[in-house]
């Protein structure tokens, strides 16, 4: 509960923040130094707070263009308001976290920092547990980051056929793998399928060397990489040698009927219309399949129209169906990522714009040179 008490006197104020307190300075309108203390006083806490060299605090200052400084449990930041109340409450939420024996990270800053800057819209509204839709898995315990992760993972424990749609970076197939060994170690299916399109080898993939798996092994890379960071090499290689988890291009997946399986179609942008209807008929019963893709980065040859966009509109509003649309705010990756795809955006927004002016202009040329030609012509 947070209560306020004001010093008239010297323009101060202090804020009691759970067993925290926070003391206010008036520096300007707009500048701010806020004092706190973190307790309980725990050197190895602040360390690993800290990180090597004030690593971690300089990351928050700069992130928020402020200047943070602490002797022992005693923290001072100074800067614009807003900014500085939440770099305090930033703080504070992460030495909690060192409570619970997490070890604080450059990459777990970024994701607090991450939900932190979601737009204030979507910071009111946000109420979600993360609790609630945590993973445990044999070597790594998966907690979603944000509504859009929490949703994706509530949808798809519930609904036998999900969409995860949006920019690299979001954790789409992270988390689906993630949800595919919660189902497999619950017993809740006999195992596991990954399935990709392999568009580069045009699905043709006699001439590369080795077996099927060693073919098409390029291309799963990111689907194994989850695995051996959840389940561990040798188990997954266990598992694929008892058909527990299996691979396999999508051109494969016709005239099967997967039954009692979790199949997880990543990079479904470069299906085509054809596929995508045959792998969605595909599922039988007690079986659960999620689609992932990135709508943005379709690498099928021109002219060929993306099987996952066809699929969003024809599948759109079809009960036990679950669709979560991810955005650049959910880009879990380095911080550059999310620069990179919204200048990406902004860019094809320019093209896109650009293309219409241009079509107009044809257009109205069109309509001038027949309208010319008609008067001429009398």
């Amino acid at each position: 509960m947070l209560t306020r008490t004001a010093c008239a006197a010297s323009g101060c104020k202090n804020i009691l923040l759970t067993d925290h307190l926070i003391t206010e300075v008036n520096l300007s309108e707009k500048q701010h130094a806020i004092s706190f203390t973190l307790e309980p006083d725990d050197a190895p806490r602040l360390a690993n707070l800290c990180g090597n060299l004030d690593g971690h605090i300089k990351q928050i200052a700069d992130h928020y263009d402020l200047d943070i400084f602490n002797r022992g449990n005693r923290f001072q930041i100074e800067g614009n308001v807003g900014p500085a109340k939440r770099a305090a409450d930033l703080l504070q939420r992460l030495y909690k976290e060192t409570g619970k024996g997490t070890e604080i990270s450059p990459d777990l800053i970024h994701l607090f920092l991450q939900e932190d800057s979601a737009r204030p819209s979507q910071r009111s509204k946000r109420s979600y547990d993360a609790d609630k839709g945590i993973i445990k898995t044999p070597l790594a315990v998966i907690k979603p980051r944000g509504d859009n992760q929490l949703e994706y993972l509530a949808q798809v424990r519930e609904f036998d056929i999900n969409f995860g749609i949006g920019p690299a970076g979001t954790g789409k197939t992270f988390l689906a793998v993630a949800a595919a060994v919660e189902a497999l170690m619950r017993d809740d299916v006999k195992r596991i399928l990954l399935v990709r399109p392999a568009v580069e080898a045009g699905e043709k993939l006699g001439f590369l060397p080795g077996d099927l798996a060693q073919k098409i092994d390029p291309y799963l890379r990111p689907l194994y990489d989850a695995l051996y960071e959840m389940l561990g090499f040798e188990a997954v290689t266990k598992m694929i040698e008892r058909n527990q988890i299996e691979i396999a291009p999508l051109a494969y997946m016709r005239g099967r009927t997967l039954s009692h399986s979790f199949v997880i179609l990543d990079e479904s942008q470069n299906t085509t219309k054809e596929q995508m209807k045959m792998f969605l008929t595909r599922v039988g019963f007690g079986s659960k399949a999620v689609i992932t893709g990135d709508i943005t980065q379709v690498d099928l040859p021109r002219g060929v129209y993306s099987g996952l966009k066809h699929g969003l509109e024809v599948l759109d509003g079809v009960d036990g169906i679950g669709i979560t649309r991810f955005n650049n705010r959910d880009v879990v990756r380095h911080p550059l990522v999310q620069r990179i795809v919204d200048a990406y955006d902004k860019h094809d927004e320019k093209e896109e714009a650009r293309r219409a002016e241009e079509k107009a202009q044809a257009l109205a040329k069109q309509a001038s040179d027949s309208q010319s030609t008609g008067d001429n012509s009398q």
